[in-house]
């Protein structure tokens, strides 16, 4: 994104030097609630409710509250499609400069929690990212286009929560747009796979050497040799969730063909990824295939915390794999980090900014993939860990230390000519919505279908009984209760009614659900 490159960047290297953290001028949205429903999360164990439970609240209010502000048409609403009102939009969060148009972290936020709480809201923020093209509408093309496509798995997401026919419509053509320009000009035929650096990781410090270049004094990725030709698995593994998104949005709007060569597309990108990115000695995925220079064709083996992350969530992963992974993956003493181990420049001195840190939003991406699989001890220690550095540092901070678990923003190198200490910025959006997706999607396994919600929850040993009241669900309001332990379903009501745990997309009204969960 051009305008992500040069003025958060520039921002960021700036506070780098002067030490200093500052809050755009205007950032403070509207009042806690506006727009948002505001669930209760209430766990039976004063000390769970304590530690988890009030956490809760407080991303509730993060997003909610300063982290939605006014869309000036101007700026944010250049497909026409923003609705006034309630004429906000969710931003990426404190410390960073105005305006903050930023495709993933709309996207991200979108799908980890704002289209559930507050459909307007996250209706807004994602067409906030789009811009009309000669033949239709687009996200925005710019020089971060691996940043992109999860905008599709976002906007599929909102449809599947609100049922809103119109935005679908808009969305499938946008997507259809987007990824037709991606595969135009980043499809690399001969390993078939998408170029492109990593989905979290657009500071070099997330890179080995090469591409990462000391000749070149810049922070930002695409400005080392060879970087644009790398082909990552988070990027790869968002493309095959966004093309099989994609075939869902076009099968739902009577597009079986569209959806049929979206399908095949899909398919084959997943044996490539397989074929050229899994280790089947260590029983994982590596990080990235260089696409040029002395190392073209050869497997960067470092490990990528959002890549397997997303291997799970959206399927590249088989179950056997999905097992393997989360049985391998190596874990800092505060949670899984972008990518380890440190590259040689670094240390736990001077740790990488996109290297050995830990970013709430991977992390919180890795927790969940836990709970998708029914793993409930690593997904316990995904929460209570992100629960910790939260409480510990008194605010949703955009990166955390791995060793200490200190607010840190990590070293990177820049337009010094050397490695420079970034600040991690507070009110981070995505850090909060980290958290209300393990609550949401993790423990209580929220699973959006065209016509229905599914719980398949993730109930740790000792944390039951829990209820989330208050739950938005289309033209429902949904009060849940978890018992038990473990990821099995022993047993469930709906409105006193035994039954599996589903509420059929077209109910109204106030409805309850009762899940009693065994290992």
């Amino acid at each position: 994104m051009a305008a992500r490159r040069i003025s958060r960047r520039a921002f960021l290297v700036a506070l780098a030097v002067a030490g200093a953290t500052a809050f755009p001028a205007g950032a403070q949205g509207p009042a806690p609630g506006n727009g948002y429903s505001m669930p209760t999360l209430d766990f039976d164990d004063p000390a769970v409710q304590r530690r988890l439970g009030a956490l809760y609240a407080s991303a509730l209010r993060s997003v909610s509250g300063a982290n939605t502000i006014g869309a000036d048409r101007s700026v944010y609403d250049r497909a026409g499609l923003l609705a006034y009102p309630p004429g906000t939009v969710v931003r990426a969060g404190g410390g960073y400069p105005a305006p903050q148009r930023w495709t993933r972290d709309a996207a991200v936020n979108t799908w980890s929690g704002v289209s559930l709480l507050a459909p307007a809201v996250a209706r807004n923020t994602l067409w906030s990212v789009v811009d009309h093209a000669g033949d239709g509408l687009v996200v925005q093309q710019d020089n971060q286009w691996w940043d992109q496509i999860v905008w599709v798995l976002a906007a599929h997401h909102h449809y599947l929560v609100t049922g809103d026919r119109d935005f679908l419509t808009r969305a499938c053509d946008t997507s259809t747009h987007t990824l037709a320009a991606r595969r135009a000009q980043h499809f690399n035929a001969s390993f078939g796979l998408f170029e492109g650096p990593g989905f979290m990781n657009d500071g070099i410090s997330g890179y080995p050497s090469p591409p990462a270049s000391t000749s070149v004094h810049s922070s930002f990725v695409l400005d080392h040799p060879q970087a644009a030709k790398l082909m990552c698995l988070s990027t790869n593994c968002l493309y095959y969730g966004a093309q099989l998104a994609l075939a869902a949005m076009s099968e739902a709007l009577g597009r079986p063909v569209q959806a049929a060569s979206l399908r095949s597309d899909a398919e084959r990108l997943r044996t490539a990824i397989d074929r050229h990115l899994w280790r089947a000695d260590a029983g994982t995925y590596g990080y990235l295939v260089h696409g040029e220079g002395s190392l073209a064709g050869r497997l960067d083996t470092s490990q990528e915390g959002a890549g397997l992350a997303l291997a799970v969530l959206l399927g590249v992963a088989d179950a056997d794999r999905a097992a393997r992974i989360l049985d391998s993956t190596h874990w800092q003493p505060y949670g899984i980090v972008n990518v380890w181990p440190h590259f040689p420049r670094f240390d736990d001195r001077r740790p990488g900014r996109h290297n050995m840190m830990v970013w709430p939003m991977v992390h919180g991406l890795y927790g969940q993939a836990a709970a998708d699989a029914g793993r409930t001890e690593p997904f316990a220690l995904a929460v209570d860990t992100l629960a910790g550095l939260i409480t510990t540092s008194g605010g949703f901070y955009e990166v955390y230390n791995s060793v200490t678990g200190a607010v840190d923003g990590g070293w990177q190198g820049g337009s010094s000519g050397h490695a420079d200490h970034f600040v991690s910025q507070p009110d981070q959006t995505w850090s909060a919505t980290a958290y209300l997706r393990l609550v949401h999607d993790g423990l209580f396994g929220l699973t959006f279908t065209d016509d229905s919600l599914r719980l398949r929850p993730c109930l740790p040993p000792s944390w039951g009984p829990v209820r989330l009241r208050g739950l938005p669900y289309r033209d429902m309001t949904l009060d849940v209760t978890l018992r038990g332990a473990g990821s099995r379903v022993r047993s469930s009501t709906v409105d006193g009614r035994a039954g599996e745990p589903v509420v059929a997309a077209d109910g109204r009204g106030h409805r309850t659900i009762e899940v009693v969960l065994t290992e």
